[in-house]
């Protein structure tokens, strides 16, 4: 996998070259500006971009910027967002518009490096991935939405949707079925008045609602697990 890497720390953009190399992935570019963001990724194309939120040389969201447009030059590039905390708004951005191939991460998940690395490879696949304290940042914010018809359980299934868990790991960590699973995402998709066909849009539909609503947006939902569609759907 080639991967682009947009970081202006020197030793966490060190530190994730000789993470994705050891891993196997060719860094394809390594730049540590705003402005070089985006003709690295349109000289290389990679299958996917890491990207700082926040970026020399205004240090407030040109990292994001880039990814918007380059998404706009490039649709479809997947894109791993890195953030020192949680910023809603940039999830929420990012997320519009039915976008797949999305991930927002705290830089402290790096560190994690199985997590990091599953998460860097749904995107890449087309998925999403949230991190979780995010995902807990989003479900505590505005109320009255569709997402407040869901039971807990339900919420708690969307959550982890969110985060890129397909069907089996979600069963795993609640300790219930998969059968269990399937019908909870079912009745998510149905209270969100979400298509009948087409699961694994779906899901991408239920992650990208689930954000814009918690965000103050409109429409969308928030699905990920593994690729838009390429994991088990409900």
């Amino acid at each position: 996998m080639r991967v682009v890497i947009a970081e202006d720390n020197a030793l966490l953009r060190e530190g994730l070259v000789l993470l994705l190399t050891s891993a196997g992935h060719e860094v394809a570019a390594v730049v540590g500006t705003g402005p070089e963001i985006l003709p690295a990724l349109l000289e290389h194309r990679p299958d996917v971009a890491v990207l700082d939120v926040r970026m020399p040389p205004g240090f407030r969201d040109e990292g994001l910027r880039a990814a918007l447009e380059a998404r706009r030059e490039l649709p479809g590039l997947p894109v791993l967002v890195l953030s020192q905390y949680v910023e809603e708004s940039y999830a929420a951005e990012l997320l519009a518009g039915g976008s797949s191939g999305v991930g927002y991460l705290l830089k402290d998940r790096v560190g994690r490096v199985d997590e990091f690395l599953d998460a860097l490879e749904r995107v890449a696949a087309g998925g999403t991935a949230l991190d979780p304290e995010v995902v807990t940042e989003l479900l505590t914010r505005r109320r009255d939405t569709p997402l407040d018809s869901l039971t807990p359980r339900e919420r708690e299934v969307l959550a982890l949707m969110a985060e890129g868990h397909d069907n089996a790991t979600i069963a795993r960590t609640l300790v219930v079925t998969e059968r269990a699973v399937h019908k909870h995402i079912g009745n998510v998709f149905l209270k969100l008045g979400l298509p009948v066909s087409d699961s694994g849009h779906r899901r991408v539909l239920a992650v990208l609602a689930y954000v814009a609503h918690r965000s103050g947006g409109g429409g969308g939902g928030v699905a990920g697990g593994g690729g838009a569609g390429s994991r088990s759907g409900g």
